[in-house]
């Protein structure tokens, strides 16, 4: 018999929140992003929108990829540009949340995000250009930072001493922002980065580097005010003293440096190695023996994390991130940035003391295993994602 009381319809299953990413660079995702987003994807229609054509990412990636010219510099008409085109693609697809990652990409993407009326803005500070300006140009960046704090309605910040320093510099209020877990952006896959012998030997052999060579390793974009001139300033030095200590330099040469650096270390230039951009410097990991960072500005080097899953202690400059990356004394050594000498009395003292050497690779590989694990920081981010979106009704 059927009834004739009206019958109740039955909602459907919730639509997952919409979500978009922005970032200006697809190194920045493969670096970073990528076991982020193939996580938030299970849980969150997400969007990547990254400057210009990406096509290795979309076999890698379970999301969709927008195009988009960012450019990472001061380009005044194409950014008016990528803002124009920002705005019409958020307004066309009402994401709930949007998510700015890079400096470039948080200025265009907030401003583009706020102007459409997306009700949660994110964006992560991860280091901040204009520490190494001077005069206009940074009190240029540094308002514009301000800005994007302003236009976000929620903020990262990848370390405690870097998000400390924003606060005291009246950039960011502290009720809007917060840092996850201990801090880094991606953490470090611990699975990928470790110890292996037998990398390590290889390695060695196609560089001809003997196996009881103390081997220092930058990793990262050769830029100015990453310090790379004055690693390479600070090993010629060392060089002189310790014969058998070598250099390996991994990155993508973005200033032009390269010419500078092989004429500062023209002495020592069989023991310095160079090799471009790398999808595996797990491998360059291996082979080597301490970490070196002695840039000018960070946010918290995921380098160094990555370096100690794979036993190595670093060197790093006393600056806000890197602070947070090093435990003075114990999984490293931190100098001055910008003075060349005492780096390179850093690089003689583990040079000179291979059981101080493991003893701070160890300890430093036991606080990336319990600190930074990249499962934990990615279910963090997840979380963080819901409790925006829980707190608008979304």
């Amino acid at each position: 018999m059927q009834s004739d009381a009206p019958q109740t319809a039955r909602p459907g299953p919730a639509k997952p929140a919409r979500v978009a990413l922005v970032v200006t660079s697809t190194l920045v995702v493969r670096w970073f992003l990528l076991e982020h987003i193939r996580t938030l994807a299970r849980s969150f229609a997400v969007t990547l929108i990254v400057n210009n054509d990406a096509p290795e990412l979309a076999g890698v990636l379970p999301c969709r990829i927008v195009s988009l010219r960012l450019e990472r510099d001061i380009a005044l008409l194409a950014d008016l540009r990528a803002c124009a085109s920002l705005w019409r693609h958020f307004r066309a697809e009402r994401y709930q949340l949007v998510h700015t990652l890079t400096p470039k990409a948080g200025l265009l993407g907030m401003l583009a995000a706020w102007l459409a009326h997306v009700p949660l803005r994110l964006h992560t500070f991860q280091g901040e250009v204009w520490v190494t300006r001077r005069g206009a140009l940074r009190w240029l960046l540094k308002n514009l930072d301000r800005l994007v704090a302003w236009l976000a309605t929620d903020l990262l910040v990848v370390s405690a001493s870097e998000r400390e320093f924003l606060i005291a510099a009246g950039l960011i209020p502290a009720a809007k922002s917060r840092m996850l877990n201990h801090g880094s952006i991606a953490g470090v896959d611990c699975g990928r980065f470790k110890p292996d012998s037998s990398v390590r030997a290889a390695l060695r052999a196609e560089l001809d580097i003997p196996d009881y060579a103390p081997v220092f390793l930058f990793i990262g974009r050769l830029k100015r005010d990453k310090g790379v001139l004055d690693l390479a300033r600070a090993f010629a030095a060392l060089a002189r003293e310790v014969a058998a200590c070598q250099l390996l330099i991994v990155g993508p040469d973005e200033d032009g440096l390269l010419s500078e650096i092989e004429q500062t270390c023209a002495d020592c230039r069989t023991r310095l190695h160079i090799a471009g951009l790398s999808a595996v410097p797990e491998r360059y990991m291996g082979a080597s023996d301490v970490l070196c960072l002695p840039s000018f500005r960070e946010g918290f080097p995921v380098t160094i994390i990555e370096a100690a899953a794979a036993g190595l202690p670093a060197i790093g400059s006393r600056i806000y991130g890197i602070t947070d990356a090093i435990v003075e004394g114990e999984t490293g050594l931190l100098f001055e940035a910008g003075n060349v000498q005492q780096l390179a009395l850093s690089m003689r003292t583990l040079a000179s003391d291979v059981n101080l050497r493991k003893r701070m690779g160890q300890r430093a590989r036991e606080r990336a295993l319990r600190d930074f694990p990249q499962e934990e920081l990615t279910a963090a981010l997840l979380a963080h994602y819901r409790q925006l979106l829980a707190r608008q009704g979304l």
